[in-house]
Parts: C-alpha cells; structure tokens; sequence
C-alpha cells in the first residue's frame, strides 16, 4: 500500500530584512541530500516538491514511481466504521462496527533495478461492535476480554501481531513477493488449539486463517491501495475507473471512478466518486415473490506525498441501501437496510 513521508513545509515565521521568510525542507538537486533553506514566503510554494520527484508532469501528464528511503519507516494503518440500521416497518435496530490494524513498512535496500526490500511491521489490531447500547472491544494494546469467544479472538489476534513479513515491490508499486508467513502460521495454530482444543475444529479454522492472511490475499489487498495512478499517466481534471464484484456471481458491482484533481505543494490529490447503480431483483416460485432493490455511492479523497510516492492518507465514505420483501399475495412481510461506511487510510492524517 501506500507509504507515508511526511515532507514537511516547516514554516516558522521569522521577520528579517522587513519581509516574511519560511523554512522549508527540500532536496539539494546536485547533491541528492535533504537540506532546509529559508525563502520568501510568497515562494516557498515553488520550493515545496523536489528536483526529481515520484509524481512528476512530463508535457502536461503526471506519471507515479516510488521514490523511498533505505532505513526509512512509512506507516500504513487502515480504519473502518460500518454503521447498519435495520427495520421491518415497526421497529429498527442499529449497530457499528470498527476496526483498525495497524502496520509500517520499512524500507531495508533498494536494488540496481530500483527493487525495494520492505519489512512489514504488524503493529497492532483492534476491533469494537456496538449495538443496543453495549460496546464489546478487542485490543492486542490492551488486555484479554473476559468472554470466552472475545478472549479466542484477542489471543488469536495477539500472536499476529508483533511479527514481521518481507515484502519486495518495484518502483512503480507491484508488489513481487510477500514472504514469511509459516512463524506466524505456527504462532496462531499455537494460540488457537490452546482454547479450541478439538484438532478438527483448530484445523478449519486455520485452513479458514490462511485464505484472509496469505501472499495472495495481501498482493490484493495492499495493490488495490499502492498502485492508485494508471500506468499510462493522467492529466489534473482526468478520470479513471475500475469495478468489483460485490456479489460473487458478479451481477452486482461497484464502479470507483478517481480523478486526479491537483499536485502542489509536494502533495497529489485525487479525488473519489461511484458507487453502486441501483439493481432491482424479482423471484417468483410455488406463489411467493421475492424481491430486492439494493444501491449504494461513495465518494473520497486520496492524497500521497507526490515526493516518495507514499500515501499520506485516504478518507472514502460508502452509503447502500437495501430493501427486501417477500409476499405471498396475501400477506407481505419487509426489511431495509441502510449502510454508511468509512475507510480510511492513516487516519490520523488532516484533511
């Protein structure tokens, strides 16, 4: 996924010659090295990107790479909300779910060919559901719950955390490789046949471990967020789409179209927008009907440090609607349901 370099516009207003200055961060483009200078403040925006950066225009079209660190650490923390309200006509229920796994990535060596050697760090993971006023927490930071199925999960969670994947990815972000899974393999299978108890059971659940937390599973999950730019490049105020599945046969998808809306400042932005067109399904069998109408849109804002290529932070917010009836000509009986999401990447980054 993205990494995060902070290329900090250190402005400290100090007063010299009668004029404003700021001190800026910036890369010496005959050296390579970092160095901070003083300029007018009416410039430091054009001192703000580097010589060489990863998001550069070349004749009007911005192309990405990865330009990162050796010994740098990038953070990488995901967060999710989803808040569901329910309703059969006469009463309602509503309740949220949050997570939050945080992991960095440290760049070990950057090869000839501009390969990275990344260490992944599993930070931290963390889980909270509420609902009818009751608030039920796992924290890998904190301590065992008392509930047994609660405890299950922080043990299990808790001997993810703490360990360390290698990961090689080349500059333009395609992740090569993801390595290093059989110590935590062994370290889950340990925390999870102390309670489960029963090797059956301790191995459907690992078969079930392994699908979520493997090479392939993290190839997708973090290329989705790494490689955001299409390989042909963009221009400020271009669009570019793609599409998932939702369901599996694949009749309903959702569209994410991104645009890239500016670059300054040292910072690319791109900007959200799609969602999931409204679908209606109908079922007749032995006199009952079926119906289900589901729609949803989403819209967001990414911003990655256009120096390192990283990303800096992401804020998306996903809204679905769904409605369900089932009758038999004589009575009817229905369900809605309303979803509001939000995804973000680094969180604490300030929009």
């Amino acid at each position: 996924m993205k990494k995060i370099t902070a290329f900090a516009l250190l402005s400290i207003a100090i007063i010299s010659c009668n004029k404003e200055t700021k001190t800026v961060t910036k890369v010496d483009p005959k050296t390579g090295k970092t160095i901070t200078v003083e300029v007018p403040a009416e410039k430091s925006e054009e001192t703000a990107t580097v010589a060489n950066p990863a998001i550069k225009d070349s004749l009007g079209i911005y192309y990405s790479t990865f330009k990162l660190e050796k010994g740098k650490t990038y953070p990488f923390t995901t967060y999710q909300r989803d808040t569901q309200t329910m309703s059969d006509g006469s009463k309602s229920m509503t309740g949220t779910n949050e997570s939050t796994d945080e992991m960095n990535f440290t760049v070990n060596g950057i090869d000839e060919k501009g390969n990275y050697d990344i260490t992944m760090n599993l930070v931290g993971k963390r889980m909270s559901a509420s609902a009818q006023g009751k608030t039920q927490t796992i924290d890998t930071k904190g301590a065992a719950p008392s509930d047994p199925q609660q405890k299950f999960m922080w043990e299990v969670q808790k001997a993810q955390v703490g360990n360390k994947l290698n990961m090689k990815m080349d500059k333009h972000g395609k992740i090569l490789s993801i390595t290093g899974f059989e110590p935590i393999y062994q370290k889950i299978n340990k925390a999870a046949s102390s309670i489960i108890k029963d090797a059956a059971q301790t191995k459907s659940f690992m078969e079930g471990f392994k699908l979520s937390f493997s090479e392939k599973s993290l190839k997708e999950q973090f290329g989705k967020n790494i490689n955001i730019f299409p390989v042909k490049g963009t221009k400020i105020g271009q669009s570019w789409s793609e599409s998932e599945n939702v369901t599996p046969d694949g009749s309903i998808k959702i569209t994410t179209t991104y645009t890239l809306t500016k670059v300054e400042n040292g910072i690319a932005e791109i900007s959200i927008k799609g969602g999931i067109p409204k679908k209606d399904k109908k079922q007749a069998k032995d006199g009952m009907s079926h119906e289900i109408s589901l729609e949803g849109s989403q819209n967001g804002t990414i911003r990655i440090d256009a120096n390192t290529g990283w990303i800096l932070g992401t804020k998306l917010n996903l809204t679905t609607s769904q409605k369900e009836s089932l009758s038999d000509g004589k009575q009817s009986q229905s369900l809605s349901k309303k979803s509001s999401s939000l995804v973000s990447i680094n969180p604490s980054y300030k929009f």
